[in-house]
């Protein structure tokens, strides 16, 4: 998620954020995209590195049911089922699956359209792994308590929770969308019954270099 026009994607999030309507501005930019994913900032269309190289380090200590918060147009969610992970993956966005699904016709995932504030009931607590990247940072802070409760929910007994983001201090200044997580707000997902096993803080590999916070969770059983 960087080297791309963030333009159009930031247009339409500042222009839902006004009106009161802070998720609606992803399907619109995934209709307007179409199947040009250069508008849409975190499309790289591979799979994040930082997911490849953690999975790589830990794979043998995930399996079962897992979960792609934000499944994009699925690239994270078409890696973890390739390590053998039974993988669901969802957006809020209809086209954002309708066009995951299209490219990868033959998938073993299943890609669910779903809100994350209103995600299906039998989804608690039943995954081993869940894998969150880059939904936070384009959520607002008022969101994000309730985010972190949300996607910690999903979390198995035993289970194992990964968040990738963009990080920054608490008082260097958000700037524009992407909207980088301080610390203190992952730590909230030590509130939720999980227990930190992991915290890397990093510059990635990418032109120019990104600040960004890796952090493995895990549900005692």
């Amino acid at each position: 998620m960087n080297g791309r026009d963030r333009t159009t994607a930031r247009e339409l999030a500042h222009r839902h954020l006004e009106a009161g309507d802070p998720l609606g501005w992803f399907e619109d930019l995934y209709l307007l995209a179409g199947e040009d994913s250069s508008i849409i900032p975190w499309a790289d269309l591979k799979p994040n590195p930082s997911l490849v190289e953690w999975l790589r380090q830990n794979g043998s200590v995930v399996s079962g049911p897992a979960l792609k918060v934000g499944s994009g147009l699925g690239d994270d969610a078409e890696e973890m089922a390739r390590t053998g992970l039974q993988t669901t993956a969802f957006d809020i966005s209809e086209s954002a699956i309708a066009r995951a699904k299209a490219r990868f016709p033959k998938s073993s995932v299943s890609y669910v359209v779903a809100d994350l504030f209103s995600a299906p009931n039998d989804w608690q607590g039943r995954f081993s792994f869940v894998l969150e990247s880059y939904t936070l940072q384009v959520l607002p802070q008022y969101l994000r308590a309730e985010t972190v409760r949300r996607i910690a929910s999903f979390v198995a007994p035993g289970g194992t929770l990964l968040v990738i983001a963009r990080g920054r201090e608490p008082d260097e200044p958000e700037g524009e969308m992407p909207w980088p997580v301080t610390k203190q707000e992952l730590s909230l997902f030590l509130t939720r019954g999980l227990n930190e096993i992991s915290f890397e803080d990093y510059i990635d590999k990418e032109e120019p270099p990104v600040r960004r916070f890796r952090a493995a969770y895990i549900r005692p059983k």
